[in-house]
């Protein structure tokens, strides 16, 4: 089995993200950096896939020399080799972002075989983006499944498990085939100290893709506002315990 992840190198997503002026990036000098946390699951799904079926797993990024900390990482929790595009920095679109990938990808299975899955997050945890994935399968003309919470090998198929209101579609396709996992699909183990000393000496290969012109525009970015914290006056004295064992009603808690 052979099996491909694609990342990307974000902020992490736990601080308080800040734009830059023009709204058009994430302002990075207080931010440290991660691996998207959609991403991160499909890194464990590739490696579980491995050690159950055996094989050979490569994890591609496209980014700044900075970004092979991310394919470290994603090596240290087992795959075995990465494929590093690398970049100056800038954000590229989505529709040169997967024309690299895909360039990496062809030229890998050209030396090695065809890939059976290919991974990639159902979007960045930065910009959003759900793109890459939809235009890499379909430049391959293979299926394609996204937002998965749950994928299982059927022999020459593939089992995708998709959340929905009320309950899962389910969607079985045949191998090979690109899919798209959220967070949640799986519960990504921690590196252990042994797996990142093995993961720095295997191998990286690195290229320098040529950004194209671009075709797509960013316009701006925009950080969703929170909820905010709320609160309901359910009375005063003992009028209240009516509106109490109702709400405590609804909660299940009676």
């Amino acid at each position: 089995m052979r099996i491909a992840v694609c990342i990307k190198r974000v902020p992490i997503t736990g601080g308080r993200i800040l734009l830059t002026d023009d709204a058009r990036a994430i302002n990075t000098q207080h931010l440290g950096f991660t691996m998207s946390p959609h991403e991160e699951c499909g890194v464990e799904e590739a490696a579980r896939l491995i050690e159950a079926n055996r094989g050979d797993s490569v994890v591609l990024t496209l980014g700044p020399p900075e970004a092979v900390e991310q394919l470290r990482d994603a090596m240290a929790l087992g795959v075995d080799r990465a494929i590093h595009l690398q970049t100056d920095g800038q954000e590229w679109d989505a529709e040169a972002t997967a024309s690299a990938l895909l360039e990496a990808i062809s030229a890998d299975e050209a030396a090695n075989g065809p890939f059976d899955l290919i991974f990639f997050g159902n979007e960045s945890a930065d910009s959003g983006g759900f793109q890459v994935g939809i235009r890499v399968a379909y430049s391959l003309g293979r299926p394609c499944v996204t937002g998965l919470k749950k994928v299982t090998l059927e022999g020459s198929s593939v089992r995708c498990e998709q959340e929905v209101e009320g309950g899962r579609d389910v969607y079985v396709v045949p191998l090979p085939a690109v899919l798209t996992v959220k967070e949640g699909l799986n519960l990504p183990r921690y590196p252990s100290v042994p797996g990142k000393m093995r993961a720095r000496s295997k191998p990286v290969a690195v290229t320098t893709p040529t950004r194209p012109a671009p075709r797509l525009e960013l316009v701006r970015l925009a950080v969703p506002a929170g909820q905010g914290r709320r609160a309901e006056s359910l009375g005063i004295g003992a009028t209240a315990a009516p509106a109490v064992v109702e709400v405590l009603r609804q909660a299940g808690v009676l």
